[in-house]
């Protein structure tokens, strides 16, 4: 009887975040991956069995992990109207580690060269946005703040623009205000569809 195969999934996953923030995801190599982790190639293509799979693997736990993230800020939070849009606030208290940052910028690009990819982002976009809108007595106002944020957190994650801590902190309020807006109608000026 053979040994059980006992090679840490987490771990590989790990090597390939690295892999990816370091080389980016359109250069992920199962052979890069491997090495990364100290383990053979073999190892990796068991439970991965393409550089495609590995890939999706890196996004759906990096979605399981924020959506995990957001769920817990949300029930130390329990009791408070809009917690679904608050404790994404609350959670963005705390800018994005520098090592992140390349790994963020790295799956956006792949996220936004492959289809599916983009459709596991846009089904986990759409059910944030609808749980937000769901849970607030302001829906508006809780999308408006959410999309503030967002533009926030894209300005950072991608290493776009960073705003001292005084000023992030004073943003931060400001959406925390935005929640329960209630926006009217503007008087936007018509503009020409040409």
């Amino acid at each position: 009887m053979g040994r059980k195969r006992v090679i840490d999934q987490q771990k590989v996953l790990d090597a390939a975040e690295r892999v990816v923030g370091r080389d980016g995801a359109a250069n992920l190599t199962v052979d890069a991956v491997a090495k990364e982790a100290g383990i053979n190639k073999a190892s990796v293509l068991y439970d991965h069995k393409s550089k495609q799979a590995l890939v999706e693997a890196v996004v759906d736990r990096a979605f399981e992990r924020d959506n995990a993230h957001h769920a817990g800020l949300e029930e130390q939070i329990a009791g408070i109207e809009d917690k679904a849009i608050r404790g994404r606030i609350l959670a963005a208290a705390v800018p994005p580690p520098e090592e992140f940052k390349a790994v963020a910028l790295n799956l956006s690009a792949a996220l936004a060269l492959d289809a599916g990819l983009r459709a596991k982002m846009q089904s986990n976009q759409a059910r944030t946005i609808s749980r937000i809108e769901a849970t607030s007595p302001s829906p508006r106002g809780a999308l408006l703040a959410y999309l503030a944020l967002e533009g926030l957190k894209f300005l950072e994650h991608l290493d776009f623009h960073h705003f001292p801590r005084a000023e992030r902190d004073r943003l931060l309020r400001e959406i925390n205000w935005l929640v329960t807006a209630q926006p009217g109608e503007s008087n936007l000026p018509d503009i020409a569809t040409g």
